[in-house]
């Protein structure tokens, strides 16, 4: 059932071989194979931009008050979790909706924070297909189960997972 506030995404032509960033759109779910993975890329964590988005919307003393957090158990300002989501969200827009024939997504599974995130910290994001199955109602869509894990660097070349997040979203497929 659709309505003007849900549009039925997977069955308006218009929108099939667009990417998620609007532009034309090279993969689609016959492309998205369990076990393929996709390099998202690197960040660096800006302490004012993890600063402002704590003060903004998650304002706990361990994110937004310097202060207090230099006498936490952490000894400075950690990232709030959801700063460090969104810097997932932007690395798989990025790296692979910016490129897929995406309609929309109907949620997350699993979204665990494994690690606390500083200012300086590099993180690298790496994303798995872990299943798909074809829309028996959507006949020109098919969802798709991912899993991201975003992985802190080190100088010394070590590397901590620092997020973990499971979801599905639905692809077009080729018409």
């Amino acid at each position: 059932m659709t309505s003007p506030t849900s549009p039925d995404l997977c069955h308006d032509p218009s929108l099939g071989a667009r990417s998620g960033t609007g532009d034309t759109a090279d993969l689609y779910w016959e492309d998205l194979v369990p076990g393929r993975r996709f390099d998202l890329g690197t960040t660096e964590i800006d302490g004012a931009e993890m600063l402002a988005f704590a003060q903004r919307y998650d304002p706990q003393w361990y994110h937004a008050s310097e202060e207090l957090a230099a006498d936490s158990e952490y000894g400075e300002l950690i990232a709030s979790g959801f700063f460090t989501a969104s810097l997932f969200m932007r690395a798989y827009v990025d790296g692979l909706l910016s490129r897929a024939a995406a309609a929309a997504s109907p949620g997350v599974e699993e979204l665990r924070w494994l690690a606390p995130v500083h200012a300086g910290d590099e993180l690298s994001t790496e994303l798995e297909v872990v299943d798909r199955a074809p829309s028996r109602a959507k006949p020109d869509c098919g969802t798709v189960t991912l899993r991201a894990v975003m992985t802190r660097l080190t100088a010394a070349g070590h590397s901590e997972p620092v997020l973990r997040i499971q979801f599905r979203g639905w692809f077009h497929r080729r018409g």
